[in-house]
């Protein structure tokens, strides 16, 4: 039991300091032990940024883990300052952020440009939190160019999957059959009435994507896609003193023309990132509506300047290609729909989140997990870039209305997808001003097209 107990329909306790609110386990929230369990298999997505990191910056295992273990104290931050959304990496942004690294050679030419990168979005996120500016300015972004963002993403996203030479292709039946278990876990309608019925069905759901994972690994092994694993026992050792040779400090910092290179990127991520802060805002408005016996802070803001330090801590000591964010959705939505159980189930919504991260970061030392683990990797991070396609191309399709912004959105996308951020943000921009503005001049009317249903009527 935590040292401080919540009254009934107060905030859970924590002590204040400046725009933070800190939360420590056992002093501010209780141990939960089913995210506990739940972490400690869902924690190989975060090692899943290895093979990236090995593969597009040049580092060696044991400095990639070392970053992974910097990824994992960001990771318990925003428990700790008072945000209730459990993070993770900008998922959407991770293919376009690929074709950004894709300009540079691994090494230090990549590591300065993700430097760049990160920077950059360190800097959105802190102007847009400290200014409260950050609702207004996604409302300021056009339908169709929200769209396009987010439908390029997730073709981005599943094209580096399916592609020749794409991990999909090169294992095609743990991949395909766990990413099938995977959509009908969290997208069926069928299995969403069974949940209702079903108690074993409730319980799967309630791991989100584990399930899926767990049984795409075993048959990954079993049809030998991948290698079995060599358990070894032990702590692991992430070599952070060889880790100084790749960081921006020994490899040099990036001139201003990458700066530049890097700016339609760490928009696009922020963008993405901003939807992700609203859907977390929403499912806390959700879960605070049916649960009265607490009160759920949920200051977008402190949101903003949580993630802001997260990715300046990782420019400077573990650039990241999955970057900072505020939300990992399937988990949120895990943990969320436990703590809707009511306070035996959960006692807070801090509790579960916290119990998370830190359970996900003790077990990046549990040498017996790591290396059970370590050689289906590839599996965990294909199949959070094959869910992660499916939710951006579904979300980014809401975001349009009007033949006109499906056109524009459309074309953007492909162009982001296959071109990169700047040449996609640059052809929506264009198309935006020659097809959908009805004046050049003057603030946007309201288009007079015919809507959906007219359009079937006729």
């Amino acid at each position: 039991m935590p040292i401080y107990e919540r009254k009934e329909g107060q905030e859970q306790p924590y002590w204040p300091v400046g725009p933070f609110k800190v939360r420590l386990p056992f002093v501010h929230y209780r141990w939960e032990k089913a995210e506990f369990l739940q972490a400690l298999i869902m924690f190989v997505v975060s090692l899943g940024m290895i093979p990236l990191l090995t593969e597009y910056l040049g580092l060696p295992y044991q400095v990639a883990l070392a970053y992974i273990v910097i990824g994992g104290i960001g990771f318990m931050l925003p428990t700790l300052l008072g945000v209730a959304m459990v993070p993770g990496w900008i998922t959407p942004a991770i293919p376009v952020v690929l074709l950004f690294l894709g300009n540079f050679e691994p090494g230090p030419q990549a590591i300065q440009a993700l430097f760049a990168l990160q920077f950059i979005v360190f800097a959105i996120f802190f102007i847009m939190g400290i200014t409260k500016l950050g609702g207004r300015l996604v409302e300021l972004v056009p339908n169709s160019l929200k769209a396009g963002i987010l439908i390029g993403a997730g073709l981005a996203a599943l094209m580096g999957e399916i592609q020749h030479g794409g991990r999909l292709m090169n294992t095609p039946i743990s991949l395909i059959i766990g990413s099938l278990i995977a959509f009908y876990i969290l997208f069926s309608l069928s299995f969403k009435q069974l949940v209702e019925k079903n108690k074993l069905a409730k319980s799967i759901a309630d791991y989100g994507l584990v399930p899926a994972m767990i049984i795409a690994m075993v048959i990954g092994w079993m049809f030998s896609e991948y290698p079995l694993a060599n358990v070894e026992w032990g702590i692991t050792k992430p070599d952070f003193i060889g880790m100084w040779s790749y960081l921006p400090f020994a490899v040099g910092f990036p001139g201003y023309e990458i700066f530049l290179m890097a700016v339609p990127t760490a928009i696009i991520a922020y963008i993405i990132a901003f939807g992700d802060i609203i859907v977390g805002k929403t499912l806390l408005q959700r879960a605070d509506a049916k649960r009265k016996d607490e009160l759920i802070d949920t200051n977008v803001n402190r949101v903003h300047l949580v993630t802001s330090i997260r990715n300046l801590m990782h420019a400077f000591f573990a650039p990241y290609p999955g970057l900072a964010g505020p939300l990992w959705t399937p988990v949120q939505a895990t943990v969320v729909e436990r703590y809707m159980h009511g306070r035996k189930a959960m006692d807070s919504i801090h509790s579960g989140i916290g119990t998370f991260w830190i359970a996900g970061f003790i077990a990046l030392f549990i040498l017996p997990l790591v290396s059970l683990f370590q050689p289906v990797l590839p599996i965990a991070l294909s199949l959070t870039l094959i869910i992660t396609a499916y939710v951006c191309i579904s979300v980014g399709v809401e975001q349009v209305h009007t033949t006109t912004e499906r056109g524009v959105a459309g074309i953007m996308a492909v162009v982001l997808a296959i071109h990169g951020a700047t040449y996609g943000l640059i052809a929506g921009i264009i198309l935006y001003f020659l097809i959908e503005k009805t004046s050049l001049f003057k603030a946007k009317q309201k288009e007079e097209e015919v809507s959906d249903e007219e359009e079937k009527a006729s």
